[in-house]
């Protein structure tokens, strides 16, 4: 059997509307854990107590800092790019839920990423594909270090996967609050978003 080093093995990529197209035929198991990233299929980090824990933390404590006018869910999809369609831990869009009745949202204003066993995924991948997309607003809730990584200011890096990267990293910790750059006047304290 060819490893997939084998130049003689070709794959194929999805795009997001084919990936929509298969989730509407029923193509995946219910309740299978899958995100387009980059027309790859790829399942979604394992739900441990602390991780399911921190999503539902982080998603109140943006409910209170952002109030009316946006939306702030876990694990719902974001149309990135014709490639790409994650299910970000939290995502923070502008507007109200029928807005997205033909489409999902393509430019949260925020996403939060809760990482444990795949902080490396969170990091490199999904970091550089969100900073491609432009989004200007990307948190990690990294429950190994017990610290929120805040990246922000997206550009061009040719060396960077997909080409992009942030420019601006900070790494916050309690009691340390931090500030969504859609919600100038908010705060949210990092112990609010760490089980």
């Amino acid at each position: 059997m060819a490893s997939t080093d084998d130049p003689t093995v070709v794959t194929r990529r999805f795009k997001r509307v084919e990936y929509e197209r298969l989730a509407e035929l029923g193509f995946f198991q219910p309740g299978e854990r899958l995100e387009l990233l980059d027309g790859l299929l790829v399942v979604r980090e394992p739900q441990a107590s602390p991780h399911a824990t921190a999503i539902r933390l982080a998603a109140a404590a943006l409910r209170a800092a952002f109030g009316g006018g946006f939306i702030i869910e876990p694990q719902l999809p974001v149309a990135l790019d014709d490639d790409s369609e994650p299910e970000p831990d939290v995502s923070v869009v502008a507007g109200e839920a029928r807005d997205y009745l033909r489409s999902h949202p393509s430019r949260p204003v925020l996403i939060v990423e809760v990482a444990h066993s795949r902080l490396a995924v969170d990091r490199t991948v999904k970091l550089n594909l969100y900073a491609r997309a432009g989004i200007t607003d990307y948190w990690i809730v990294n429950l190994v270090e017990n610290v929120v990584e805040v990246y922000r200011e997206p550009v061009a890096s040719p060396a960077a996967p997909y080409g992009w990267r942030y420019a601006s990293v900070v790494i916050a910790r309690p009691p340390e609050a931090l500030t969504p750059l859609a919600a100038p006047h908010a705060r949210v304290a990092v112990a609010d978003l760490l089980p």
